[in-house]
């Protein structure tokens, strides 16, 4: 099997590598052996974007044309008024970018009362998750419910049938037209054709509606008999969802290391195109997988604040919760001809780098780059346009404008999950988020302000003892030692420092030495 893979890997361009481990899935889609994109989900993640639940109403807040809806989890998931009243318009912008003529309440100011008379408190609703919780926000869901499928979205209550606007052939959209109208589509449910479409069989199209329907079969009978709050329908797994999402005619291969999850996806994509069982093949060598497709380093460049470029310039992200800034730098960059023609190829690397680490990071949100300043207003639009391009890969939907006169882009990104970064690593206890700890001499400093403040209010201690950090003391000894010795003299009083290799550099301790009562504790201090 693994000459197999070696032999098929030669001439392939795009390949989705899948590791399974006992405790996370990662995913990895390659383009020319190349990161294009990372997945990462984790056993004790409860991914819920995509489900659907019928939930209570709890609260209705008019001040934020908002209400609160109980669905069975830790925190109640946040609706927009908008969003409580079935829309075709914003359905088919959510899927596949369709745009439609908006329906009259969209965006609409409900008057105060009004919304309670269509929605009273304690009234069910039937909504589908479109954000997961992040931080202390609950998530955030909809009434307008879309149901994905392999070819197909499926969106009850929408009688009509379409085709992503990605899908630009004639030809092609003329084909998709003629086997949608002549699929068996049942009364008040909608198809689009997703992306994934193009090319494919009308015999995919009959099994992928058929799967569907019997999707909705199951949820319109679980909607009707089930409580509130409860979970009608869940999005499968990552391997399985990556599958149905990402296999379109551009991928060569699909390798797993799980034999059991291997026979499963092979199953899974049996209903919607025999011929795309045999791009899935099964892992079998030695070495861990994403080692022998050489991934594992490539991921951490996702989890680094400055990443590098084939140029010699780099580019820095600082994730915050509100926003993401990345800062574009020459670098070791030599430079083109002229300093002008230079800038222009760093920010065109940087746009199509600043794209690919968006999808690799999975952040949302606002984001700004501060590219290299450019004085023509040509490149300036080079450089948007270039940008633009770039995202047209990303399946988030992004927004981006142009170039402002600092010199700052501004763009948004769909947020639907937590960065990886974010899911990845805990704020550092000590630093509380900055990267940065306090410097030997502003320890000093600190520590001779609150001896100070001790030795005044226990006036009866003429011995106390400070415990430190070693490097500290090094400062204490080297530095300090005659302000230390000026202090004993002031308040007359005796201090004796001691060393603790299990202190932190920023930590410290002040004891009364006569009776081992502690006097500060900068650990007493913190959240």
């Amino acid at each position: 099997m693994l000459n197999k893979i070696k032999t098929l890997n030669k001439d392939s361009k795009k390949e989705i590598i899948i590791n399974i481990e006992p405790m996370e899935t990662r995913v990895a889609i390659l383009e020319d052996k190349r990161l294009d994109n990372f997945l990462l989900e984790r056993k004790e993640d409860n991914r819920i974007v995509g489900s659907v639940f019928k939930g209570k109403i709890q609260n209705l807040e008019d001040g934020l044309q908002a209400a609160f809806v109980d669905v069975g989890l830790k925190k109640n998931a946040f609706i927009h008024y908008w969003d409580m009243i079935v829309d075709n318009a914003s359905r088919l912008e959510r899927e596949e970018g369709i745009k439609a003529k908006r329906s009259r309440h969209k965006r609409k100011r409900y008057k105060p009362g009004e919304m309670a008379k269509i929605f009273p408190i304690g009234s069910d609703i039937v909504v589908q998750v479109t954000k997961d919780a992040i931080g202390t926000k609950g998530p955030r869901v909809t009434a307008n419910i879309s149901i994905p499928g392999r070819f197909l979205v499926m969106m009850p209550g929408l009688n009509m049938t379409g085709i992503s606007r990605k899908i630009d052939n004639i030809k092609e959209r003329t084909r998709l037209k003629k086997i949608l109208s002549k699929l068996p589509v049942p009364k008040g449910i909608g198809l689009i054709v997703r992306t994934a479409g193009s090319g494919a069989r009308r015999t995919s199209f009959t099994r992928d509606a058929r799967t569907l329907f019997e999707v909705w079969k199951d949820l319109d009978q679980k909607i009707k008999n089930q409580n509130a709050p409860c979970v009608l329908y869940g999005e499968p797994k990552l391997a399985e969802r990556v599958v149905r999402d990402y296999l379109t005619e551009d991928i060569d291969r699909i390798f797993i290391d799980n034999s059991e999850i291997f026979e499963k996806t092979r199953e899974v994509i049996h209903k919607y195109s025999r011929r795309s069982r045999n791009w899935i093949q099964l892992y079998s060598g030695d070495a861990p997988i994403f080692d022998y497709y050489e991934v594992e380093n490539q991921i951490e460049s996702a989890y680094r604040r400055k990443v590098w470029m084939k140029s010699g310039a780099y580019l820095i992200f600082d994730e915050t919760e509100a926003l993401v800034a990345i800062d574009v730098n020459t670098g070791r960059h030599k430079g083109a001809n002229n300093q002008e023609e230079s800038i222009l190829q760093v920010n065109l690397e940087a746009a199509k780098e600043t794209a690919r680490q968006l999808r690799l990071r999975n952040v949302g949100g606002l984001v700004i780059i501060d590219f290299i300043d450019m004085k023509s207003k040509k490149d300036q639009m080079t450089i948007y346009r270039s940008l633009k391009d770039a995202l047209k890969k990303d399946r988030a939907r992004t927004n981006v404008l142009h170039i402002s006169q600092l010199g700052l882009l501004e763009m948004t990104r769909q947020r639907m999950e937590e960065s990886i970064f974010t899911a990845g690593y805990d704020e550092c206890k000590y630093c509380k988020g900055r990267g940065q700890v306090k410097s030997a001499l502003s320890m000093s400093v600190e520590i001779q302000r609150r001896v100070s403040e001790c030795m005044r209010k226990e006036k009866g201690a003429h011995s106390m003892r400070v415990t430190i950090n070693h490097q500290i003391l090094d400062r204490l000894r080297s530095e300090d030692e005659e302000v230390l010795i000026a202090l004993e003299k002031q308040f007359q009083g005796n201090l004796t420092f001691v060393a603790d290799q299990t202190y932190h550099i920023n930590d410290f301790k002040i004891t009364n030495a006569e009776n081992d009562t502690v006097l500060f504790n900068t650990n007493d201090n913190k959240d």
